[in-house]
């Protein structure tokens, strides 16, 4: 199966999208924070990025779910900034102290083309809502130079329809968060009451482009979604009603990884419920709402960080 990007860029339409994101950025309206920056001339808004992305780190990745590791690793571009900035992000680093150093079209193209011939199975854009645009640009630099693997949008879930199909016949593999049910809890944790709203209309946009997550026969993602949910204490997630949402309104076929790698990074001690990491019957709890809203595709990785 050919990377969906390669027949865009043969078609013509990679450059209609690239002219169409590009001119967003002149009065920034990419995310749901709807700045109305001019981008283009350097101003910065929620995500404190101007015309270029600034790239924080590279290089193939072993922590990411199976499908995408494989043996070679998902070769993971960590982009620096945020547009959700949750106050107990775990690169607090990267999203909020803005950790990294800007990327050109042509030096974000050749970083793809470097992970691709270092043996990745993917390229995995993290944090990418914001730079959609400068992504797009990139991409036509890297065709030519031979990118053919498939593309990882790994995103925070914080999305606006009208930018996610910009990316429709580009993006390959689509990894979203799902992380709040309760609007209240998304505007005390990171100031966006309107995140379970995005995330709902996110996830099924997504789904409508690339389906369920399907894999080549040695089990290495080549297209679909892919969404991860982060049990966290209290149950602040609301991960029954995350899970029955995904199960009736987008595929009860969908892939989906329960984590249980919370633990208080950034701002967590300043709520109170935030302070500790999540004990094993709430993640046991978490994955038995799984199951029962009918979702059965959960990764299958061996669970860490668990207070006994």
């Amino acid at each position: 199966m050919a990377a969906a990007y390669v027949e865009a860029y043969r078609s013509g339409r990679l450059r209609e999208k690239i002219e169409t994101a590009v001119r967003w950025l002149k009065k920034c309206s990419l995310c749901p924070r709807l700045c109305r920056v001019n981008r283009l001339a350097d101003e910065k808004g929620v995500c404190r990025t101007g015309r270029y992305a600034v790239v924080s780190s590279y290089g193939p990745h072993f922590g990411e779910e199976d499908p995408l590791v494989g043996r070679n690793g998902s070769g993971t571009i960590f982009f620096t900034h945020c547009n959700l900035l949750c106050l107990f992000c775990q690169n607090y680093d990267i999203s909020h102290e803005g950790h990294g150093v800007p990327a050109s079209p042509e030096q974000l193209a050749g970083v793809m083309v470097e992970l691709q011939n270092r043996g990745c199975h993917n390229i995995n854009f993290v944090t990418p809502t914001h730079v959609v645009p400068q992504i797009l640009e990139a991409l036509p630099l890297a065709v030519e130079h031979g990118l053919r693997v498939p593309l990882v949008y790994n995103c925070g879930g914080y999305e606006r329809v009208p930018t996610l199909r910009l990316l429709d016949g580009i993006v390959d593999i689509y990894m979203p968060d799902f992380k709040f049910w309760d609007p209240h809890v998304a505007d005390r944790l990171c100031g966006a009451p309107d995140y379970p709203r995005r995330a709902r209309e996110a996830l099924m946009e997504m789904h409508r482009q690339v389906g369920d997550l399907t894999l080549d026969p040695s089990g290495i993602a080549m297209r679909g979604l892919l969404v991860r949910h982060l049990v966290m204490p209290e149950n602040l997630a609301g991960t029954e009603e995350v899970c029955t949402f995904i199960a009736r309104h987008v595929s009860p076929d969908t892939y989906i990884n329960i984590m249980n790698q919370y633990r208080p990074c950034g701002r967590a001690m300043e709520v109170p419920a935030l302070r500790r990491r999540i004990t094993t019957e709430e993640y046991e709890n978490a994955v038995a709402a799984a199951r029962r809203s009918g979702l059965s595709r959960l990764d299958r990785r061996t669970r860490r960080f668990i207070v006994w």
